[in-house]
């Protein structure tokens, strides 16, 4: 059968409709390139500053320790932000706020569900982790307890944000659900300490909890011992962003179930 050109570009033309009239669609040609180069770039850098200086710093720890405890952060957001939107695919939202189970209730619920899946995965790659690569991370584990706590707070606060601006715009933003971790992930120092970073980004990435975590992180490995200054900083910027991603979801379902955003993303 000859393929038929005009078909073709029917199929072609639509999908360059549908690129031209989404932002998010335009958004995502440049944005995990960006990134990446943000990301490899900056690694890239650290590694030849240090290669000739520090000699004793283990990268096999810092880059593994980097890898897990991130692993530990965007799973615990994509468990709260992917257990909402399973409501939302299987159209079963309207019935879980139609229900009478309170906010704090639905959110508490959602919070239960990322502590276990993250505790049984991070566990899981910890001793993956160790057969492979003599990686012991549970040696420090006490000194980590801070860290993966905030860790886990600043994962739901970010689900709650991704959770009422979907309620708000619908599912085609659902891609934030996966894309904002990596989004602050250049920011965050999980590879390379902040202060590779330029000026202006160090002040930027202070603002980030995940900053503090990770700085905190590598003083562990280094010297065993807690990191009060990253902790308390983290834990303070928890707080604010907590309770902020809270009243957010609240505001956004309560303006959803006023002019009807459920049924419409119930129907999408």
């Amino acid at each position: 059968m000859r393929m038929n050109w005009i078909r073709i570009s029917g199929i072609v033309l639509r999908q360059m409709l549908l690129i031209r009239r989404s932002i998010h669609r335009i958004f995502e040609l440049f944005y995990w390139v960006t990134l990446e180069l943000f990301l490899w770039g900056f690694i890239t850098i650290w590694l030849q500053g240090v290669a000739d200086h520090d000699r004793h710093i283990n990268f096999v720890l810092f880059l593994l320790g980097g890898l897990i405890f991130w692993d530990l952060f965007s799973r615990t957001q994509q468990t709260v932000a992917t257990s909402f939107l399973e409501d939302v695919w299987s159209r079963n939202v309207v019935n879980i706020f139609a229900a009478p189970v309170s906010k704090g209730e639905f959110l508490t619920g959602l919070v239960i569900v990322s502590v276990i899946r993250g505790l049984i995965a991070l566990g899981f790659v910890a001793i993956l982790a160790f057969f492979l690569y003599h990686f012991r991370i549970w040696q420090v584990g006490f000194y980590f307890l801070p860290l993966v706590a905030n860790l886990f707070v600043f994962g739901w606060a970010l689900g709650f944000v991704i959770m009422g601006i979907i309620i708000r715009f619908g599912l085609s933003v659902e891609i934030l659900a996966w894309s904002i971790p990596i989004l602050i992930q250049p920011l965050s120092a999980v590879f390379y300490p902040v202060s590779i970073l330029p000026d202006f980004l160090q002040r930027l990435a202070f603002l980030l909890p995940t900053t503090h975590m990770f700085e905190g992180m590598r003083q562990v490995l280094l010297r065993h011992t807690l990191p009060w200054e990253n902790i308390l900083w983290a834990s303070l910027l928890n707080g604010v962003y907590f309770v902020f991603s809270v009243v957010f979801f609240g505001a956004m379902l309560r303006t959803a179930k006023r002019n009807g955003f459920l049924v419409r993303l119930s129907a999408e």
